[in-house]
């Protein structure tokens, strides 16, 4: 484990390290005297001596330490240092809100007195106390900011990136706001003997370091990832009054309502909050951001908002199954493990349409992509690359591949944009000069070994033309992920789920429906089962109509619980 140290040291200390644009007080604050006497009541004081560890990296629940006397080092990795604490300061970051194992250390640099808070009165706090809550909340974003752009926390991934699983990792890690440092195992010196020390080898890779045990992973799935760093733990004797299935801009607005209103919010999502959108470098026409705001960003601020109301959130837990067959309900995640809920809301979104490609699956993840974040970008910085779709999420890639690339090929098979694409995003392409749209036209062929190499595309007249393209974008139309669902609830014939007045009395009479009032809005052939976003037949495939249908289902919530 020391050679893990040793590397992730050597790739940390870097001086002066970016930071998240933001000024160094308002990351590292410092509480007024009047300050820390409302908080006084909320915690005891304690002592600590120099050198002593007052939290490790994993530990849950650690408390807020504001610092009264002495000093406090906060450490990533081993000994690399983040930042010292001094009189006024506090520790803490995300994982106090969020209730995850803290991602750093805590270190006595000189002798002298804390004041501890316990993590459940914090998040009290943040909902009773609106000027230490902007405090608290705003440094502990900035902070994990800060450890995202350091590569500083308690993970080591060592990938390659001609393996597809290496760059799922990084996208989950990335996505879910969890600190890592990446070591190339085809370019990073000093791999081959950290790989020796840890006692695997090349062929392990991609092998994932972290957890508060400092688990070895070999080529982990992304459920076991989220064991190792404790981003799954479920209570699963409880009844809740809610469960969300799904962490997108619908799902996320009905967590932040339900939970804000009082009721019991538990959110499952099978890889990472903010869905499609999650994966928009930059969405411009979402209400009350003028200058854009990156998918991500919106929805790891939902997810904190929502967990500042108290909602769980589980990650890497995927609904294979409802039982609406009692009350309350039942969802399944896989053999033996369920949950129990007196309302559902289904908000599971889409996913982007595959081409009928013969050799597509070989070249997912080392070349072909399903969405346009910083991780892929960097994959592809300074070459050519190729954006398959004409709708809104397809222009933004575009347009945001483009500032880094030599050129960016959009292949449209409509004869146009304006069908399906907002004016402002046309008008962006057409004055991007790197940009080059080709209309009705689409990919044939795709070559290479162990990734891809060459691109095939066909216009109208059937002409094929070849190019030495090593990255691809695939936004091509979207499937709703309902498979799960079919014997639940009503499904339209492509599969989206139907709600309200799209529901048929032949949907109502398969069902059995019970009540004498027809189905809410918004509400499945199943009492208190509904279906927001994405999902939903006949939804407007937008953030701002997620996140609305999220907000108002709520009230039908309340409406069903009260029956």
């Amino acid at each position: 484990m020391d050679a893990v140290a040793t590397v992730d040291v050597e790739r940390s200390t870097v001086s002066p390290r970016p930071g998240p644009g933001a000024p160094e007080s308002e990351i590292y604050p410092t509480l007024t005297a009047a300050q820390i006497e409302r908080l006084a009541p909320l915690g005891r004081e304690r002592r600590f001596e120099v050198d002593e560890i007052l939290f490790e990296q994993g530990g849950r629940n650690r408390p807020l330490m504001v610092v009264l006397d002495g000093e406090i080092e906060i450490l990533s990795d081993r000994e690399t240092l983040v930042t010292v604490h001094r009189p006024g300061n506090f520790s803490g970051e995300l994982d106090i809100i969020a209730g995850h194992p803290a991602v750093v250390r805590a270190r006595a640099r000189r002798a002298g007195r804390v004041l501890e808070v316990p993590a459940e009165r914090v998040r009290s706090l943040v909902l009773t106390d609106p000027e230490l809550s902007q405090i608290l909340l705003r440094a502990f974003i900035l902070r994990r900011a800060l450890l995202m752009t350091w590569s500083a926390g308690n993970v080591v991934l060592i990938g390659s990136r001609h393996l597809a699983s290496t760059l799922n990792l990084q996208e989950f890690l990335t996505r879910n706001n969890q600190p890592y440092v990446y070591l190339d195992a085809d370019h990073d010196p000093g791999v081959q003997s950290t790989l020796e020390g840890l006692g695997v080898g090349v062929t392990d890779v991609p092998v994932l370091i972290g957890g508060s045990g400092r688990q070895v992973l070999k080529k982990p799935t992304i459920e076991e990832v989220a064991e190792c760093l404790g981003l799954n733990r479920l209570s699963r004797d409880v009844v809740r009054d809610l469960v969300v299935i799904g962490a997108g801009p619908a799902g996320l607005a009905a967590a932040v309502y339900g939970a804000s209103e009082g009721l019991d919010v538990l959110i499952l999502e099978s890889t990472a909050p903010g869905g499609q959108a999650g994966s928009s470098s930059r969405i411009e026409n979402y209400l009350g951001f003028p200058t854009g705001v990156s998918g991500q960003d919106l929805a790891s601020a939902a997810l904190l908002q929502a967990q500042k109301f108290g909602a769980e959130f589980v990650v890497a837990r995927t609904a294979v199954g409802l039982d609406c067959n009692a009350r309350p309900y039942r969802i399944s995640l896989g053999p033996g493990v369920g949950v129990a809920t007196r309302t559902v809301v289904i908000a599971t979104g889409v996913r982007y349409r595959k081409p009928d490609l013969p050799n597509l699956a070989r070249f997912e993840g080392v070349g072909v992509y399903y969405s346009a974040t910083q991780v892929e970008a960097t994959l592809s910085q300074g070459e050519d690359v190729i954006v398959v779709g004409g709708a809104n999420s397809a222009g933004q890639a575009a347009i945001f591949l483009s500032e880094g690339r030599r050129r960016v090929t959009m292949l449209v098979r409509r004869p146009g944009l304006s069908d399906t694409m907002s004016r402002y995003l046309i008008r962006r392409i057409e004055e991007t000069p790197n940009i080059e749209i080709k209309t009705h036209t689409r990919i044939v062929a795709l070559e290479g070994t162990d990734s891809l190499e060459g691109v095939t595309w066909q216009d109208a007249s059937g002409k094929a033309s070849t190019a030495t393209i090593r990255h691809v974008f695939m936004m091509t139309g979207a499937n709703p992920n309902s498979a799960w669902l079919e014997n639940s609830v009503a499904l339209d014939q492509k599969g989206f789920v139907k709600a309200g007045s799209d529901l048929l009395p032949s949907d109502l009479t398969a069902s059995r429906w019970p009540l004498r009032r027809p189905p809410l809005l918004f509400e499945t052939n199943r009492p208190g089962v509904f279906a927001v976003g994405d999902v939903r037949a006949g939804s407007l495939k937008r953030v701002a109509a997620a996140v609305g249908e999220g907000s108002v289902c709520i009230q039908l919530v309340h409406r069903v619980l009260a029956e």
